[in-house]
């Protein structure tokens, strides 16, 4: 055992060099299954007894008491029929105030927003500020408020998991009171200024107002940053500015937007985008681009080196280059982040960790199964390929091998999409851009091929971004589920753990993979990924220093190269939770579908497990789970 542990731990150290970094997966009707609680079930029932009053209710046996009983619940029906208008009304009226909060999300939301009522907006980036995270509290408390005040008895089911899902959120939101300034807009790859020009290079144009609202976006960046520098500053003065690595670090993304328009990809998507737009003459066009070249070389790019000058004048001002527990308040703080970015079941860090180290052992072991039976495994696994190799033939391959195990969506759309070649070092290996919402034929996917190897990691990418993934996950729940409100709110380690599960099961298909193979790469994976998720608890909440992740890599993995052991210490360094997010939601799913197999043993149906998943949706893990303790009675039924 201890040979095969050892061959196996050289095969996860091998893959692990190469571990595409999970930093990129841009985005965001009742559902039929949906359980119902037993007060539910009851009222179900009374409701079918309920009849009108009067001598033909005496007729039919029923007592005076009966009758009071039956005209009270018709009384209380129509209470109800009141409080289900206004929840309505309420995530309705939510629904037009926070898409048109911003801009930028509310392009990537509606196409039409005159068509959801909504005509009035910002048409400017805003403003990053402690007083503006202060203000969100404040409207989360009277929101939270308001929701106290509504009987959520007398909701439908939809409406109830609804009222539940923000209730959880809002509780969660309003935990980081007084915390706000350990708030990071900026990071390496994850920051604002690594993620908004993707954002607005994929501003779609479907009107010439649309044009309009992008060269004021593009022109108000300048105010932006300026903002997000004086929020850095005060972070400074109140002693949790960035370390000088970390900013060395931002600097070197902000240095890949330092193009003026004759060679900045912000000009040809522009331009393109355009050229997709109908009904403009050519003289309207030219005018346009002219304008974009302008906003470009005047707004876009000064904006990136005012950014560059002012954090270059900020080093020396922060001195931890460790994790969130060298900070006075940095471990509640995590423990903030974990719950609000994870809404883990789990009730603390400690109880998530020992749960991870569990499944790493999992994992292990089952590896470890195949490679006792066939040691050429270990080999295999550091040269193999999948047999399709183009994103367009993979995609429609996993479509149409995914249908016994996942309901239908119906026809879509997608284009794939290369990462500008400038970017290919500071962004993701693949991402997709969440669709708007009354546009579900809009769908992108970008590949990075500076970063995704085609022969090995571009099938299981593809199933993780495209189908039965991200966009697949997004397309069902928006063509399922008729709360708006619930289509822009995000639940990231829910809909990155659906994506790192199916990535997961395509290496199981039809895909020129040997089987026994397929599982190693699996379960290899996972452990990886599981890996960098214990580490991430290990750096921020127990406050491992850079030399303890080196030991902590060569004891595990004989890992001893100090620039693997420094990239990989401040990737997680700047970006807290970020593994987090990916591990503990496809752990949390993995726990109720090995909850689920073991329960209902050959009655257990993937495709009845994965259409749960899909129709409750976008959800915190403490709200999904009752659900599906609910869910699994009603299958043993």
């Amino acid at each position: 055992m201890k040979t095969f542990k050892s061959a196996y731990l050289r095969l996860i150290a091998c893959l692990l060099l190469s571990l595409c970094l999970l930093t990129g997966c841009l985005g965001q009707g009742t559902a039929a299954s949906l359980p119902q609680t037993a007060e539910q079930t009851a009222q179900a029932a009374d409701g079918s007894q309920a009849g009108p009053s009067g001598p033909e209710n005496a007729a039919s046996g029923l007592s005076q008491a009966d009758e009071e009983s039956a005209q009270g619940y018709e009384e209380y029906s129509q209470d109800a029929l009141s409080v289900q208008s206004d929840f309505d009304q309420l995530t309705d009226d939510l629904f037009r105030e926070e898409a048109a909060a911003s801009a930028l999300t509310l392009h990537y939301t509606l196409a039409d927003p005159a068509a959801y009522g909504i005509t009035d907006y910002d048409r400017t980036l805003g403003t990053v500020s402690l007083e503006d995270s202060q203000e969100t509290v404040t409207e989360a408390k009277e929101l939270l408020e308001k929701l106290d005040g509504i009987d959520s008895r007398s909701l439908r089911e939809d409406q109830r998991l609804t009222y539940t899902i923000l209730s959880s959120y809002l509780n969660y939101l309003l935990a980081g009171e007084g915390l706000e300034l350990y708030e990071k807009p900026l990071s390496s790859s994850l920051g604002i200024q690594a993620q908004l020009p993707l954002l607005l290079a994929e501003y779609a144009f479907y009107t010439p107002q649309d044009v309009e609202d992008y060269l004021t976006l593009l022109s108000s960046i300048g105010p932006y940053y300026e903002s997000i520098l004086s929020f850095e500053n005060e972070r400074a003065e109140a002693g949790l500015g960035m370390s000088d690595g970390a900013i060395d670090r931002v600097i070197e993304s902000c240095n890949a937007y330092l193009l003026d328009a004759d060679h900045s990809f912000m000009a040809e998507t522009f331009d393109e985008r355009l050229e997709g737009l109908a009904g403009l003459t050519e003289e309207e066009k030219a005018a346009y681009k002219e304008r974009n070249r302008q906003a470009i070389n005047e707004c876009f790019v000064p904006a990136y080196q005012s950014m560059i000058d002012g954090l270059t004048q900020l080093k020396g001002t922060g001195k931890n280059d460790m994790g969130l527990s060298h900070f006075s308040q940095g471990k509640a703080y995590y423990e903030y982040l974990v719950n609000l970015y994870t809404g883990t079941s789990y009730n603390d860090v400690q109880s998530l960790k020992q749960a991870i180290h569990a499944r790493m052992a999992k994992d292990l072991m089952e590896a470890g199964r195949y490679l006792n039976e066939d040691p050429t495994l270990a080999d295999q696994a550091s040269d193999y390929q999948f047999s399709l190799t183009e994103p367009e033939a993979i995609l429609e391959d996993l479509a149409a091998q995914c249908q016994q195990d996942f309901p239908p969506i119906g026809e879509y759309e997608c284009h794939i999409k290369d990462v500008p070649k400038a970017l290919e070092g500071i962004l993701s290996p693949a991402f997709y851009l969440t669709v708007p919402i009354d546009r579900p034929e809009d769908n992108s996917i970008y590949i990075n091929n500076g970063s995704t190897d085609a022969f090995q990691q571009l099938y299981t990418t593809m199933a993780h971004e495209g189908y039965p993934g991200h966009m697949y996950q997004t397309l069902y729940f928006n063509s399922h589920n008729t709360c708006n409100l619930r289509k822009l709110l995000s639940f990231t380690s829910y809909t990155e753990g659906w994506a790192t599960y199916v990535e997961y099961y395509s290496y199981g298909l039809n895909n020129g993979l040997d089987a026994d193979l397929a599982q190693v790469l699996r379960y290899n994976s996972s452990f990886t990924l599981a890996l960098y998720a214990a580490m991430d608890i290990y750096i921020h909440y127990d406050g491992w220093s850079m030399e303890q992740i080196g030991d902590y890599l060569e004891t595990i993995l004989g890992i001893s190269d100090p620039e693997v052991t420094s990239e990989v210490y401040y990737q997680i360094v700047d970006n807290p939770v970020n593994y987090l997010e990916y591990y503990v939601g496809y752990m949390e799913i993995m726990d109720m579908r090995e909850q689920a197999e073991e329960t209902l043993g050959n009655d257990f149906s993937a495709l009845e497990f994965n259409r749960f998943l899909l129709d409750i949706g976008p959800a915190p893990f403490r709200v999904i789970k009752p659900y599906f303790n609910e869910w699994l009675v009603q299958q043993q039924a």
